[in-house]
Parts: structure tokens; C-alpha cells; sequence
């Protein structure tokens, strides 16, 4: 079975988040058997970029977009006042890595994360404000042409990457 999705690690329930709890995974019924079948590529880009667990929550500091950090011009600052920047951009190019050798068109990841966020992630000032935006990792697997879905779109991405495979 060739590989139909990339997912966040967090969302299969791997241990993986800031805070090294288990969020709510997502797995249903269509999924589990995606991921029996080996059909699903999955990958935490924080801990990809050498970041631990548990670690400080992070966020893409005020006035910097994803974009800012994938070009150099932005940073991710964790709460306890420490530059991740360079491992979030090195985690996100793991992950393209990964989806681009898997040739994963889909992916489904974290909303609201720094680094996994689709349309929403923090303001930067750790204050739980949410802003429209993406993480980093969601940025750069979008312009590599990596249609983006958060985790309560787990149907609807399944039924596109289905649909890619049909047509392909």
C-alpha cells in the first residue's frame, strides 16, 4: 500500500506534546486502518528538530508570521524566554523530508501549535490569544504544495488524499 497522509504525531496519541501528556487522540475507525496498512507517515517536527519532552510551550513571537521564520526574519520563543527558532525551521524540514520521500499530498496536523497550526496559532505573547495564522512546519509543507487539514477534518482529509490516489 503506497502512503495517503502525514500526520502529527500527537494526533495517534504519541507521547510528543510540550507538556508530555497524551492529548485526545483522533483515531477512528478509517484511520486505524490506514494505519494497520502502513498508509499513514507520521512525525512530531518539534521533537524532529531536537526539541525534548516535556519542554516549555512556544510561541512565534509578536510581529512574525511562519513565513518571518522560514525566511530568517522571525523568531519562536519559548516561555521560559529561550530563541527555538532553529530547531521548529529544522523540525519543519524534517517533516517536508519526510512527506516529500513518502510523496504525501495530505497531511493532517495540530491545530493551534506553533509549528503545526493551520489557521489559527497563538499571538506570542503566551496570554492564549489565538491569531489567524499557521505554524511553522504547516507553512512550509503548504507551499510545497501539501494540502493542509487540522484534526477535526480527519474525514475530509481522508476522503481527499483518497480522492488523489483515485485519479492518480
Amino acid at each position: 500500500m503506497a502512503i495517503k497522509l502525514f500526520m502529527s504525531a500527537c494526533l495517534v496519541g504519541q507521547c510528543c506534546r510540550y507538556d508530555a501528556k497524551n492529548g485526545p487522540s483522533i483515531v477512528n475507525r478509517r484511520l486505524h486502518q490506514m494505519l494497520n496498512c502502513g498508509e499513514i507517515a507520521v512525525i512530531c517536527p518539534e521533537c524532529a528538530g531536537g526539541l525534548d519532552v516535556p519542554r516549555a510551550p512556544a510561541e512565534i513571537a509578536p510581529g512574525s508570521c511562519a513565513q518571518d521564520v522560514l525566511i530568517g526574519r522571525g523568531t519562536v520563543v519559548s516561555a521560559d524566554g529561550q530563541d527555538v527558532t532553529a530547531a521548529y525551521v529544522k523540525g519543519a524540514q524534517a517533516a517536508l523530508a519526510l512527506a516529500q520521500r513518502c510523496n504525501v499530498k495530505v497531511a493532517v496536523l495540530k491545530s493551534r501549535s506553533p509549528s503545526c497550526g493551520a489557521k489559527q496559532v497563538y499571538d506570542g505573547t503566551f496570554s492564549s490569544r489565538l491569531i489567524d495564522g499557521m505554524g511553522v512546519t504547516a507553512a512550509l509543507l503548504s507551499q510545497n504544495g501539501i494540502h493542509i487539514f487540522e484534526e477535526d477534518e480527519l474525514d475530509a482529509a481522508i476522503d481527499f488524499a483518497e480522492s488523489l490516489q483515485n485519479h492518480s
